[in-house]
């Protein structure tokens, strides 16, 4: 059975680790789902804050969203209008140590680190940017390892 909760067509567990892990690399090697999960390891988030801050489309952000709940990285959930997004541990331990290993070399990118503080002032802001006046604020708190 693949993370993603399919099984393989060759129903070894060794091929099925490996497929996951190419489809693990391949989610990582974009910025942009980098970005997304770098915001994530403050917390969850709603769409409309990915949107804000890293000034992308919503079509694009939902897409590499989507990307990583395939991979199996990323957890939703929805509330009324609202998608909410986290980080989901895999359950396979050495592609969950990459994934740890991968955000924290983010924590310490520079462009990083800025994404991190906008998603902080635009929380915080005593006036709310016009596209996150209506939104759920989230609450930040470093929850990287919930699933």
């Amino acid at each position: 059975m693949r993370a993603d909760g399919r099984s393989c067509s060759s129903g070894k567990y060794t091929d099925c680790v490996k497929q996951d892990s190419v489809r693990l690399f391949r989610a990582l090697g974009d910025r942009t789902r980098l970005r997304l999960l770098n915001l994530m390891t403050e917390g969850e988030l709603c769409v409309c804050y990915f949107v804000e801050i890293l000034g992308e489309s919503q079509p694009k952000i939902s897409r590499h969203l989507a990307y990583l709940r395939r991979v199996g990285i990323v957890a939703a959930r929805r509330e009324g209008k609202w998608m909410h997004y986290r980080i989901a541990r895999p359950p396979d331990a050495h592609q969950a140590r990459v994934l740890d290993c991968v955000l924290d070399a983010l924590a310490v990118d520079r462009q990083m680190q800025r994404d991190r503080q906008s998603l902080e002032r635009a929380c915080c802001a005593v006036r709310l940017p016009p596209a996150l006046q209506d939104a759920p604020k989230p609450e930040l708190a470093r929850a990287r390892t919930s699933g």
